[in-house]
């Protein structure tokens, strides 16, 4: 675990913790890399499964359920399942024709809910226009609930209870923890209010002690709000919101955007090179967020299995 070397703790009057720039730093910011802390994790993952085998008699089971010919949703669903073989996660599931009636939908999570061999359970989003994905999600069993959204697991995020949590906020917090970033009386921004990211990145933030504002669409003065910030998580879904006269110098700033820019390549939420200039971390879009919410879907499933079977949490802590 290697420490952003150039943040100091800054007491000021008000008793709020601020993150800033050594006065000698004068380098971009540092990289919060989510690929290789992704590969540890697996590799952790693996190894729990490869000792937990002579107990469970069987390896963890993810499933997803795929619905309609989304090509993104083809691409990450393909990621998915290339990253269960590397850690030896059985996969399951189905894909289903856009057209499929809700009720065989529902139909069809419910076996996944009574299929003893499936241990975390995915419903691949978007869905087609016309189903009603939140009723698909609370079909799931929340124990088998994959990606944390069930509205069981997400009380349960609020009183700080045991359960999966949502995979890309998870990720977030996997990767501020792997740099050390002082959290506790920290300033915390969130741009974005999704039940997908926000709302329970807001909470998981809290719950690390940091004091949150979360902004959205309608928020006015959205600079003036975002400079006071230590960690500013942008998940707006906008691209090249946030640039250089939104982050004050030294802060974390967290993309969780992505985009596929007309020209060819990717691009998120932020305008990294400007900013790469002021903040103390960034995330690269690809390589940041990204990787960690794959590998948070993983840990899910996982720990439901080991759950079941008595066996060691694999990633404590996290």
């Amino acid at each position: 675990m290697v420490p952003c070397q150039r943040w100091k703790a800054e007491s000021k009057r008000t008793s709020v913790v601020r993150l800033t720039l050594a006065p000698e730093s004068v380098m971009p910011a540092q990289r919060l890399d989510g690929r290789t802390l992704a590969a540890r994790l697996e590799g952790v993952l693996a190894e729990a499964i490869r000792h937990g085998l002579s107990v469970a008699g069987r390896p963890p089971g993810l499933a997803v359920l795929r619905v309609g010919d989304d090509p993104a949703s083809g691409v990450y669903v393909a990621n998915k399942e290339k990253a269960c073989a590397r850690v030896g996660l059985a996969s399951h599931g189905a894909h289903l024709s856009g057209d499929t009636p809700q009720q065989e939908l529902e139909a069809a999570l419910r076996q996944l809910n009574d299929n003893a061999a499936v241990d975390g359970i995915l419903v691949q989003l978007p869905v087609p226009d016309g189903i009603d994905d939140q009723a698909l999600l609370q079909v799931l069993d929340p124990d088998k609930d994959a990606d944390g959204l069930h509205p069981l697991n997400l009380g349960r995020l609020v009183r700080s209870e045991p359960g999966p949590r949502s995979c890309t906020p998870a990720g977030v917090m996997a990767l501020l923890k792997e740099a050390q970033v002082p959290l506790s009386g920290a300033r915390a921004v969130v741009i974005g209010r999704s039940t997908l990211v926000g709302q329970p990145m807001a909470l998981m933030l809290q719950k690390a002690d940091a004091t949150v504002t979360v902004a959205h669409s309608r928020t006015r003065e959205l600079a003036e709000l975002t400079r006071q910030a230590d960690v500013l998580v942008v998940a707006a879904g906008r691209p090249g919101l946030i640039g250089a006269e939104h982050v004050s110098p030294g802060a974390v700033v967290v993309d969780v955007g992505i985009h596929r820019k007309a020209e060819g390549g990717l691009c998120g939420d932020v305008r990294s090179a400007e900013v790469a200039e002021i903040a103390a971390a960034l995330t690269p879009v690809p390589g940041g967020v990204g990787p960690m919410t794959v590998t948070m879907l993983l840990v899910n499933a996982v720990r439901a299995w080991t759950r079941r079977y008595g066996l060691p949490d694999p990633c404590p802590g996290l």
